[in-house]
This record gives structure tokens, sequence and C-alpha cells, in this order.
């Protein structure tokens, strides 16, 4: 009795804290880490956050993680006692685990008995206040049993709000390995699971993902980032074991884009983003690093030309109508590179103001900048030049040119803040249009659907971060170009994706993009190319008492916490002169169903 009433115990202190951790995840309070026993670590994965089991289910959108706790990094008070020394030597020494410890088997599934007895709305005794259906757990194993599991895994089932069982998952893991003769057999696969599970009549999926990013890059293209693109294939039916996904199968591609690629088309854009981006530093912080001009000549010398050449070759009255003086100053601004012009069209008809910008891109000093407006200013005031603006542009400087028009300009102090300031808004007036342009010009969006992005309803600062909103979307849509050869009917919608997304949220560079596709349409970039995960399902029974089993075989660690030191993608196994994959192979078996009656 004494045993038992302990057990009751401490499945009632999981519950509790499993509860807890709960209801801080609804209320979006940031979920620390809960110590359970002083050995087994809790994490509450929400929404939205990166799982560690997604590689081979896709459940609920919030689930429980337990692990081994580490108890090298909570305690705080230890390290507060320790010399100056200690602590120096400590952080030279090797550390026993750079990612997560897992527990023993048998400990796993002392917590899995626990959360199982917790669920159960029979165990009144438990002394629970009214039953809450939790999330699902799983907890990271260290494979030290025959099979190598190496997670276990508990869902509850529902009908409505009540629960009435539990399904129980093992995961087990081998690899990697080079030798496809180690992998399963699908019609062995097949009946292993209709004799477990007594059934007469299975079905099958299949799942493979590609990457395409490698596949589809074109010599010294891509370099070295966190961008991925990637595409996952589903279909019904699988015949045989990594069978290649048939082309009527439903596809997703899988967008994540870090901007800045030096190869990129728009890397020029990119560069000039970057110095909008030191300036709003420069205003909410009060210090701007300043970068290193790349010109030969100064920010200063650049605009002092700039305007004799306006007062030389320009008619006073009608700047625009000279086509090709215009044209001579576009290009001696070099707003665009030119090897941009196929993807992303240099714009014409650049006024005063964004023709000024692009020579004090340069500026190497606040001074500089000082200087260069004072000399500005003083061709204004004396109506040595009358230059053409954007009708609509709100920055002072084009305020001033407009008062110039008529002889009454304003005085302007040039002190402070004011110079970067009127920098600033010059710059993000340019960039503004030239996103529109592209947007606009390409027909993927009207100005209604991107007013929200060049809206000067708020602060500066936050219209440079819309800006950088548009940049992530332009660099998304010229690599879908240029490396995929994607046409406007699969870049609009893909256009309205991400509008939508950051109308909604803050940048994102990590953020997935989603958009579904047809195989057919990228199947020249994968169909040589072995998969990065391929899995099949094979299911049994309907609803609540579906059961599966899923065999996957991945080129990277589908299990984190698998103590090996190969990772990634391995090729060291040489076949016939010719390098081989080696490859990680896991099973997920819904082994059984706890029903509560």
């Amino acid at each position: 009795m004494a045993a038992g009433s302990a057990r009751r115990a401490t499945g009632t202190e999981l519950y509790r804290e499993l509860l807890r951790l709960y209801e801080e995840g609804k209320k979006n309070i940031p979920e620390q880490p809960r110590l359970f026993e002083n050995d087994v670590e809790i994490c509450l994965i929400g929404h939205g956050c990166k799982s560690p089991i997604e590689r081979f289910w896709n459940g609920n959108s919030m689930v429980y993680i337990l692990q081994k706790a580490d108890h090298n990094e909570g305690g705080d008070s230890m390290e507060e006692s320790k010399s100056d020394d200690a602590l120096y030597a400590s952080e030279l020494l090797p550390k026993e685990s750079a990612g997560p410890v897992a527990l023993s088997v048998r400990r796993a599934k002392q917590l899995i008995s626990l959360y199982t007895m917790a669920q159960n709305p029979n165990m009144t005794h438990l002394k629970t206040s009214e039953r809450v259906v939790l999330p699902p757990l799983w907890i990271r194993c260290d494979g030290s049993d025959p099979e190598c599991t190496r997670w276990l895994g508990a869902e509850p089932l529902k009908a409505g709000n009540k629960i009435t069982g539990i399904n129980i998952y093992v995961v087990t893991c081998n690899g990697p390995t080079a030798d496809k003769t180690c992998f399963a057999n699908l019609e062995e696969l097949k009946m292993a699971h209709k004799v477990k599970h007594h059934s007469s009549i299975v079905t099958t999926k299949g799942f493979a993902q590609y990457e395409l990013i490698r596949a589809a890059a074109i010599e010294d293209t891509i370099v070295e980032s966190e961008s991925n693109i990637s595409i996952d294939i589903i279909w019904n039916t699988v015949d045989k074991i990594l069978q290649p996904p048939p082309l009527t199968a439903a596809a997703t591609l899988n967008i994540s884009l870090e901007s800045g690629d030096p190869r990129s088309p728009v890397y020029p854009l990119y560069r000039e983003l970057q110095f909008l981006l030191t300036l709003a530093e420069g205003l909410k912080t009060g210090v701007t690093e300043w970068p290193e001009s790349l010109e030969s000549k100064s920010a200063f010398e650049l605009v002092q030309g700039f305007l004799t050449d306006l007062k030389k070759k320009l008619d006073i009255y009608c700047t625009s109508g000279n086509e090709n003086g215009t044209e001579n100053i576009k290009s001696d601004t070099a707003a665009v590179d030119s090897s941009m012009k196929s993807i992303f069209s240099e714009r014409g008809g650049l006024d005063f103001a964004e023709q000024l910008w692009c020579k004090m891109r340069s500026v190497s000093s606040y001074q500089e900048v000082v200087e260069c407006f004072t000399l500005i200013i003083k061709s204004l005031q004396h109506g040595e030049v009358q230059p053409w603006i954007h009708q609509g542009s709100s920055s002072l400087l084009s305020k001033l040119i407009k008062q110039s028009y008529h002889g009454k300009m304003k005085a302007v102090s040039l002190s402070g803040i004011t110079p970067v300031q009127m920098l600033l808004e010059i710059g993000l007036d340019k960039m503004k249009k030239d996103y529109i342009s592209f947007f606009i010009g390409q027909e993927l969006a009207t100005l209604t659907y991107l007013d929200y992005f060049i809206s000067t309803s708020v602060d500066l600062q936050e219209q440079v971060h819309r800006v950088q909103k548009l940049h992530h979307m332009l660099e998304i849509m010229v690599s879908c170009t240029v490396l995929l050869q994607f046409k406007h009917e699969n870049l609009f919608p893909l256009t309205q994706t991400c509008l939508k997304y950051y109308k909604e949220n803050p940048l994102n560079e990590k953020h997935v993009f989603q958009l579904p596709i047809r195989p057919a349409l990228v199947k020249k970039f994968y169909e040589n190319d072995h998969p990065e995960i391929w899995k099949v399902d094979i299911s049994s029974g309907h609803g609540q008492k579906e059961v599966k089993t899923t065999w996957q075989v991945s080129t990277s660690p589908p299990v984190e916490h698998m103590i090996s030191n190969n990772t990634g993608l391995l090729c060291d196994s040489t076949v016939n002169g010719s390098t081989e994959e080696r490859m990680y192979f896991i099973t997920m078996t819904n082994c059984s169903q706890v029903h509560f009656t």
C-alpha cells in the first residue's frame, strides 16, 4: 500500500507540474524548464517553436519534452562559491554534452506510466481538481534497450473535451549506414503491423523531402548561409521503400531565406538597406558607425559635382524633359547594378532627392553629412538649382525644395540629429519606390496591398522596419526566379503569402514560407538526388482506433541526442569508385492504446 500511495503522490505531482507549465504557455508567459524529482527537466514547446520531434511526428502544435536534467547549468549558488581561477578553469574544460541529455529507457517508461495514470479520469483518488486534457508528452531516451529506443511518446485520445485514452509511441533509431540491405522491406513492415494490431487491411502513405537550394544552385550563386528551399511531397499508396514520389502527389515548397547573399542579383540594394539601418540605429542610440567609403571621391565631392552638372546640363524649368541628361545622371548614381536588370529592373526617373541619396551613401562622417546639406541648401536658396522631385515625397529636403520654387525657404539648423534624419528620410523615400517599382511592375501586388509597408503615418524606426520586410520579400521572389525559374503564376501567390505574414508579424528571416505547388514544376531539380527525408506511414483502423507504424530514412540525425560522431550528410563510403550517402533510419510504432472505460 505504501508503494502504491507513493506512486499516486508522484503521479499527482507530475500532473500539477505539467498543468502549471500548460497554463503559463496558454498565457504566453515564457515557459522556463521545470525540474521534476531532481533528475527530469520538463519543457513545453509551443506553437511556432522548433520542435525536436518534428522530423518524425506532426501532431499537436504544443508538446511536452522531457529529458535528463543538466545540473551543471542550474547551480547558481555553487557557481558563486567558486573562485575566479576555478571558474576560468571550468570554462577551459571540455563540456560533457553540448546538446540535450536523454533519460534511460527504464526511467522514461516510469514517466509514461505516471502521465497515463495522471490523465486517467477514473483515478479520482489522485486528489486533482477538474481534469484538464494535457498536450502530448515525449521523452528523450538513451537507446539502452536492445531496440535502441530514442523516444517514448504519449498522446491523449479525446472525445470533445473528455479524455478517453492514451496512444503510446515508441521511436527507435539506427545509423548512420550506407548499407541499404539494412533497410526494412515494405511487405515485412506491413505484415508486422497487421500482426501487432490484429489488422487485416492497411493503408500506406509516402512522404519525401528534397533540398532544392543545393540541387538548384547555379555555380557561384549560393554561399553558405541559413537559407534553405526544400519541397515536401506526400502521396497515397507506397509500392516500395525509397519509391520516388509520383507527379500526381501533393507538394509544398518551404522557403527560409536569409538576406545578404553577396552573389544575389539584389545584393547592391541590400547594401543600400544596410546603410539605411546604420542611420536608423544612429538616430536611436546617438552613435553612428559610419561605413568606410568604397568610392574614389568623397561624398562632398560627388554632391558638388552633381550640383555643378545640374547647373550646366539641365534646363532649370524642365529637368525631366532632357532624357539624355537625365539618363547620364542616373548612370552616374549607380542606383541599381546593371547585372540586376533582367530580374530587378533599373528604375528610371530618379528625382533629385533620390539621386542625392545615391551620392551621399558614401559619407564617412557626421561632419560630411552637414557639409553636403549645407552646400545643397545654399544652391536652393540662391536659385542655382530648381530640381524636380516626385509628388508625395514627405522628407524635410523635399519640403525645402518645394519652398524654393516660391523663393521662400524656411531656415533649417543643420545640427543635432537633423542632418542624419534628413539623409535617412531621402533614403527611405528612394528605397520604398524601388520596392514598389518591383512588386507593381511584376504585377505581384497593388499599391493598396503595399500601403502598410510604405506608410509614413508611423515613426521613422517603424518605417525602416517595414522596408526591411519589403527587402526580405524581394530576396525571396528573386531567389525563386533565379534558382527555380518561377513564373508569375507561382510568384503571385507566394507574394500574397509573404505580404499577409509580414502585415501581422515582425521581420523574421528564419520563418518558413510555404507554397503549394505541382511536383512537376521543380522535378528537374530533385529527380537525380536522394531525398533528405523519406518515410512511409502504415495505418489501420479509423478515428480514435487508428494505429500507425512509420518507417523513415534521413541523411541527417533525426534524433539530436543520439551519441554519434557522425552528423549531417556523410559520404565516406565508396562503392565502385563513387561515394554513397550514409543514412539514419527510424521506426515509430503506435505500440499500444490505453482506453479509459
